[in-house]
C-alpha cells in the first residue's frame, strides 16, 4: 500500500468491518493522491465498497488519471457512476463522459441533473484539441460594483463550486470579462472599497479555439495557476488550470516521442493494458517501412563489396560506421522533438533549421571521418582510411 499507515490486508479487513464508520471518517486525514493509490491497489469489490462510502469519492476518483477512471467506470454500478460523474469538475466529467461507450452515455446522460446536462452539451461540441476542451466552467465571478465585503460574502457562498480561488475574474451581467483580482487582494484592501478600484483591467486570456498546446505555454510563460477562457467577444466561459495544462504538456510530449520512435500510437494509450493486437498494430507498419529503408544502408555497402573482400579488415568497422550514423540521427532527433514541445521551434523553421542542421552535420562528418581514417590507417593501410573516411 502507499500509504505506511496501513498494510492492504489491514485496510481491506477494516474497511470490510460491518461498523467501519470510524475508519472510514479517518482516511479524511490522508491526501487525495495517497488515497488514489490506495483505491487502485484494492479488488474491485473494495474499490466498489470504498466509493459508495467515503465522503470525498468524487475528488479522488477525479484524481486518477483517464485510463483508470475508465478501467473502474467499466465495473462499477451505473447509480455510483452518476454519482461520481455529478460531483466531478465540467472539464474532468466531459473527458470521462466522452470515453464512454455510446450504450453507456445514453443510459447515464438522463440520470444526470439538467444544469450538468447542459455543462456536457457545451463542452463536447468543442474540438479535441481546443481549449474549450479542457475547459473547466467553474468559476467565481464579481462585479466591479462590490465592495470587499460583499465580495468575500459572495466567494464564500460559491466557493465549493469553483476549482481555484487564487484569482477572481471581474465580469458584468453578460459574462463580459472587465478585470482581475487576487483573493489576497481582496482581502488586504478595506472592506467598503470597490472590487473596480482595485482589479488588474488588462487580463491575459485564451480564446475557446486556441490550440491546447498554446494554452499550456501562456500558463507556463505567464506563470499563472489558470487562465481565463473567453469567446471572440471577451465573454468569460471558464478557466484552464495548471493542472489540466500539464496534462496537455505530458501529452504533446508523450505524442512526440511516440513519432520520433515510429510508433503510431495514442498518447492516451496504456501498454499496460492495451490489447497485445493492437500494440502489435500500432508499431508493425513504421518497422516494415524502416527495414525496407535501411536496404539503402545495404545498397552503400554493396557498392563496396569487392573492396571488402580485398580488405576484410573493413569488416571490423561496418558496426561502427552503422552505430555512429544511428546515433547523430538520434541526437538529431532527440533535440528536434525537445524543441518542438517546449515551442522553441515551430514547423514554419524547416528550411531554416534544414540549412542549420546541414551545417551541423558536415561538421560531425568531417570529426568523425578523420577520427575514424585514423584507427583505418593504423589498422590497414591508406586505402581503408580513404575508404572509411567517405
Amino acid at each position: 500500500m502507499p500509504n505506511p499507515s496501513f498494510s492492504q490486508q489491514d485496510f481491506e479487513e477494516q474497511l470490510n468491518q460491518p461498523d467501519n464508520h470510524a475508519f472510514i471518517q479517518s482516511l479524511k486525514q490522508y491526501s487525495t493522491a495517497d488515497l488514489a493509490d490506495i483505491l487502485m491497489a484494492l479488488p474491485i469489490n473494495d474499490q466498489i465498497r470504498l466509493l459508495e462510502q467515503l465522503p470525498q469519492a468524487s475528488y479522488v476518483f477525479e484524481f486518477l488519471a483517464l485510463t483508470e477512471q475508465q478501467q473502474l467506470a467499466a465495473q462499477l454500478p451505473q447509480a455510483l457512476l452518476v454519482k461520481l460523474l455529478a460531483h466531478m469538475h465540467s472539464d474532468d466529467r466531459t473527458d470521462l463522459f466522452q470515453s464512454l461507450a455510446q450504450e453507456v452515455q445514453g443510459q447515464i446522460f438522463p440520470q444526470l441533473d439538467a444544469h450538468v446536462q447542459a455543462q456536457l452539451n457545451d463542452l463536447m461540441h468543442y474540438p479535441a484539441e481546443s481549449a474549450g476542451a479542457i475547459m473547466s466552467t467553474e468559476v467565481i465571478t464579481v462585479h466591479a460594483e462590490m465592495t470587499m465585503q460583499q465580495a468575500i460574502q459572495h466567494i464564500r457562498q460559491h466557493a465549493a463550486e469553483s476549482e481555484t480561488l487564487y484569482l477572481i475574474y471581474v465580469t458584468d451581467a453578460s459574462r463580459y470579462l472587465h478585470g482581475v483580482i487576487s483573493l489576497r487582494q481582496i482581502i488586504q484592501s478595506p472592506p467598503e472599497q470597490l472590487i473596480g478600484q482595485v482589479m488588474t483591467s488588462h487580463v491575459i486570456t485564451g480564446l475557446v479555439s486556441e490550440d491546447q498546446e498554446s494554452i499550456a505555454q501562456k500558463l507556463a510563460h505567464y506563470d499563472f495557476m489558470a487562465l481565463p477562457i473567453v469567446d471572440e467577444q471577451q465573454r468569460l466561459l471558464g478557466i484552464v488550470t495548471y493542472d489540466d495544462a500539464m496534462d496537455v504538456v505530458q501529452q504533446e510530449t508523450t505524442e512526440d516521442i511516440l513519432k520520433s520512435s515510429a510508433v503510431a500510437a495514442s498518447p492516451q494509450m496504456s501498454i499496460k493494458t492495451a490489447p497485445i493486437f493492437l500494440l502489435y498494430k500500432k508499431r508493425v507498419f513504421w518497422l516494415v517501412f524502416l527495414v525496407f529503408g535501411s536496404l539503402l544502408s545495404g545498397l552503400g555497402i554493396a557498392h563496396f563489396e569487392d573492396l571488402i573482400a580485398a580488405h576484410i579488415v573493413l569488416v571490423f568497422f561496418l558496426p561502427l560506421l552503422v552505430g555512429s550514423g544511428g546515433n547523430a540521427g538520434s541526437q538529431s532527433a532527440t533535440l528536434m522533438v525537445r524543441a518542438l514541445a517546449t515551442g522553441d521551434v515551430h514547423f514554419k523553421d524547416w528550411f531554416y533549421l534544414l540549412g542549420r542542421e546541414s551545417l551541423v552535420a558536415l561538421c560531425l562528418g568531417g570529426t568523425m571521418a578523420t577520427a575514424v581514417s585514423i584507427l583505418g590507417y593504423f589498422r590497414g593501410d591508406i586505402l581503408v582510411a580513404v575508404v572509411l573516411a567517405l
